[in-house]
C-alpha cells in the first residue's frame, strides 16, 4: 500500500477532444514516436471505458489528439494523467450526468493512479492509490524536472522492493510555504528510489545535476526515473533549467511550477 503526496505540475501532455464523424486518435510532440495509438493507450481505453458506461447513444464519436511532452514510463503519471484528461473531457463533451465517485470508479478499472489524477490539485493518496485526501492549501513552487532519457518499469520497480512495511508519512504542517514543504521532505523518503537505482544508475546522475544546479530538495519521483528539484520560484527554477541542459542537452529538462491550492479551495 502507498503513502505519497502528489502534486501537480504546470507543464505537462495537452490533450484536444472534439466531436468528429467517427473516433480518431492521433499523438504529436517529442515523445510520440512509438506510442500505441489503438486501445493499447490510456486514453482510448479511457475514452471506450466511459462510453461503455454511458451507452454509446450518449457518446458519439470523438477526435482526440495528444501532445506528449513528456517522457513515457518516467514515474511523473504522465499516461495515467492523459486518461483522466480523457474521462474528464469526455464527460464534459458528452454532457453526462455523472458523478465524480463513479467517475473515479472508471479511472480505478484502468490504474491504481487514476483517481489521484482526476483530481489533478494536490493531495495524499493511500491505499492502492484509490484513496485520495486533497489538501486545503498548498503553495506554488518552482519546479525543474529531468529525465536522464531512461525509462523505468513501475512493476519491475515494485517487484524489486525489499521491504514494503514501511513507517507512514509524517503528518504535514498546518501552515505550507516553500521552507515548510522542503524542511517536511527532508523527513520522508521514496521507498522505490533504491529499486528504481538498481536498475538505472543514471537516475543518481539526475540527482546530482539538480544539486549542482543549487535546488534546494532533489529526489526521484514515484518509481522513475524522473528526478525533481525544488526552488523557491519559478525564475530560479529556469536558470537552473537552463543549466543543467547546456551541460546535459539529450535530456529531458523542464522547469515549471506546482499547482497551488488557495485556503478553502479544495
Amino acid at each position: 500500500m502507498i503513502d505519497s503526496l502528489a502534486v501537480f505540475a504546470r507543464f505537462g501532455d495537452r490533450l484536444e477532444i472534439e466531436p468528429a464523424e467517427q473516433d480518431e486518435f492521433s499523438a504529436s510532440g517529442r515523445y510520440a514516436t512509438g506510442l500505441p495509438l489503438d486501445d493499447g493507450n490510456l486514453v482510448v481505453k479511457a475514452r471506450d471505458a466511459l462510453r461503455r458506461e454511458a451507452g454509446a447513444r450518449h457518446a458519439p464519436p470523438v477526435a482526440i489528439r495528444l501532445e506528449k511532452n513528456l517522457p513515457v514510463a518516467s514515474g511523473v503519471g504522465g499516461g495515467s494523467s492523459d486518461a483522466a484528461a480523457a474521462l474528464n473531457g469526455l464527460a464534459r463533451l458528452w454532457k453526462l450526468d455523472i458523478d465524480d465517485i463513479s467517475l473515479a470508479r472508471i479511472g480505478l478499472s484502468l490504474g491504481a493512479d487514476l483517481p489521484m489524477c482526476l483530481k489533478g490539485k494536490p493531495l495524499v493518496a493511500r491505499g492502492i492509490g484509490d484513496e485520495v485526501s486533497p489538501l486545503s492549501a498548498f503553495p506554488a513552487l518552482g519546479l525543474v524536472l529531468v529525465n536522464p532519457g531512461v525509462a523505468v518499469s513501475t512493476p519491475d520497480v515494485f517487484k524489486a522492493l525489499s521491504s514494503r512495511d514501511n513507517e507512514a508519512l509524517p503528518p504535514l504542517p498546518k501552515r505550507l510555504d516553500f521552507h515548510a514543504v522542503r524542511n517536511w521532505l527532508e523527513t520522508t523518503r521514496n521507498d522505490l528510489e533504491a529499486p528504481a537505482r538498481s536498475f538505472e544508475p543514471a537516475i543518481e546522475e539526475a540527482l546530482k545535476a539538480l544539486k549542482r544546479a543549487d535546488a534546494a530538495f532533489a529526489r526521484m519521483s514515484g518509481s522513475g526515473a524522473t528526478c525533481f528539484g525544488l526552488f523557491e520560484t519559478g525564475n530560479v527554477a529556469k536558470r537552473a533549467a537552463i543549466a543543467i541542459r547546456a551541460r546535459h542537452p539529450g535530456w529531458f529538462v523542464a522547469a515549471t511550477r506546482s499547482m497551488e491550492v488557495s485556503d478553502g479551495e479544495a
